[in-house]
């Protein structure tokens, strides 16, 4: 039977920006998925949603089960698990190739987070970098507090499994993403437990069939789009506030 081929791109879109690289290497090693997690300071959970998640990316099954054995069983790659490893080992030469020789240019100034996140592609249009102020534990999920430069946060409501997958800590850059369409923008927002409040001031209006798509500048001087109900009064120039859940809230790592 042919074998399925394994979509590296996919896979590897993100493999610099969480533990899941780490995991299979740690699974291929050990021949076990419970020694892998331990290895890599994750949960038994946390190590099976990373397979799961790599081998939906792959399209073909990274892992299988050993039977028998002194252990009494335990887990090895599969063939793709393998070519998996051996493409990311080239990849991140290749990778610190370049930003070495990025890095050795005194007069470019670009910061290497932003060459990393240049590297993210995703339908998301708002992407504000951002830094790490606080991670707390809110049952049943993690409330992660994300500072922008503008002295304003924004707060994120994920798992803890992504918070080990991700390796998130204080003081740590990421971006947080966040679809236009959960971005509700009006002159007045009233705060409720769960919603982020920004203010900003209105850089352009755009008319829709279901009201405008409207562009604010934060004080940070980021770029925030969403969409405000028919009628909303805004108008170039003046000040705005937007609203978005904590859960619509996605934290990327690029680096």
């Amino acid at each position: 039977m042919k074998s399925k081929p394994v979509h590296f791109a996919q896979a590897l879109g993100s493999e610099v920006a969480d533990k899941r690289i780490d995991i299979l290497r740690r699974i291929g090693e050990a021949g076990s998925i419970s020694e892998a997690a331990r290895g890599a300071g994750v949960s038994y959970k946390a190590a099976w949603q990373a397979i799961e998640t790599l081998t939906n990316l792959a399209g073909a099954p990274l892992v299988e089960k050993v039977v028998g054995g002194s252990g009494g069983g335990g887990a090895q790659l599969t063939k793709a698990g393998q070519r998996l490893l051996h493409a990311s080992e080239l990849l991140d030469a290749a990778r610190g190739e370049v930003l070495a020789r990025l890095g050795s240019d005194s007069v470019d100034e670009t910061p290497m987070s932003a060459i990393a996140s240049l590297g993210l592609r995703t339908s998301m249009r708002n992407q504000l970098p951002c830094i790490i102020k606080a991670i707390r534990k809110n049952a049943p999920s993690i409330q992660v507090e994300l500072e922008l430069g503008d002295g304003q946060s924004i707060f994120s409501r994920i798992t803890r499994e992504s918070i080990d997958l991700l390796g998130l800590l204080p003081g740590q850059s990421v971006l947080a993403l966040m679809k236009a369409t959960a971005v509700h923008i009006a002159t007045t927002i009233v705060k409720q437990d769960g919603l982020n409040l920004l203010h900003g001031t209105v850089a352009r209006t755009s008319s829709t069939s279901t009201g405008s798509e409207i562009g604010i500048v934060l004080p940070s001087g980021l770029q925030l789009v969403g969409f405000a109900a028919p009628k909303h009064g805004l108008k170039r120039g003046s000040p705005a506030m937007a609203a978005l859940d904590e859960s619509a809230v996605v934290i990327a790592v690029t680096g």
